[in-house]
């Protein structure tokens, strides 16, 4: 009898992008906390939370599942990944709290890197699902209307809008929503706001185009990964 390869193992590249999903989603968390600063011709110093470069590889990861595996295994990645946060959240909180042991780095340290404020882990989380579902379904709807061609315009144009979406969330929410609602964290005047957005977007807009090429790269290496994974099960048989 002939064995089905295809039924002893998974796929490797629903489970890779899956993993690089999750991978940057809990990384941009953790970066988040410092602030980076970059320059750009005519709008001079901008500067962007350390996680936006993590975070953007969350959106070329979705658009590769979207284009590869469909709509529907793309928003069970983005509900997946939206559950890790919470378990980022509880480890690192658990981690907090344990008692240091001696010779460990100065828990007061710790705490202050990797600590989350309820204001910014709020924000976070409002932008995640909301952005990262706009853009499942805007790339499908472009896709739809291009008849599957132009791989490009559904790449930039779905994480060029769901990534405003992101920055608009996140910066209202976490420095003007919560502290005006809730009274947790620091209101920001309307001018730091928007430097904040702007900073933030500029780099992620940039880093959608760059990754184009990357998107391109990984549907095709997977497409012919795939397809050469058929050919030798069909030869088995």
């Amino acid at each position: 009898m002939s064995e089905d390869r295809s039924a002893v193992a998974p796929r490797l590249g629903p489970i890779a992008l899956v993993a690089l999903f999750v991978t940057a989603l809990v990384t941009a968390q953790v970066t988040a906390s410092k602030l980076l600063e970059y320059s750009v011709p005519l709008l001079g110093t901008l500067a962007m939370p350390g996680g936006t470069v993590a975070y953007a590889f969350t959106f070329l990861a979705s658009d590769c599942m979207s284009e590869l595996f469909g709509e529907r295994f793309a928003r069970r990645a983005v509900n997946i990944g939206f559950v890790m946060n919470f378990v980022l959240l509880a480890i690192i909180l658990a981690t907090i709290q344990w008692p240091a042991a001696r010779g460990s780095i100065d828990p007061v340290l710790f705490e202050r890197v990797l600590g989350f404020s309820a204001n910014v882990v709020l924000g976070s989380l409002s932008a995640y699902i909301v952005s990262q579902n706009f853009d499942v379904f805007a790339f499908h709807r472009i896709r739809e209307y291009t008849d599957g061609r132009k791989l490009w315009l559904r790449n930039v144009a779905s994480t060029g809008t769901s990534q405003l979406l992101d920055t608009v969330i996140f910066t209202v929410v976490a420095f003007a929503l919560a502290p005006a609602l809730f009274g947790i964290g620091e209101a920001l005047p309307l001018s730091i706001l928007v430097t904040l957005m702007i900073g933030q977007y500029v780099a992620k807009i940039f880093i959608a185009v760059l990754d184009t090429p990357l998107v391109y790269g990984v549907v095709g290496l997977v497409r012919s990964r795939e397809g050469s994974d058929r050919s030798a099960t069909a030869g088995a048989d």
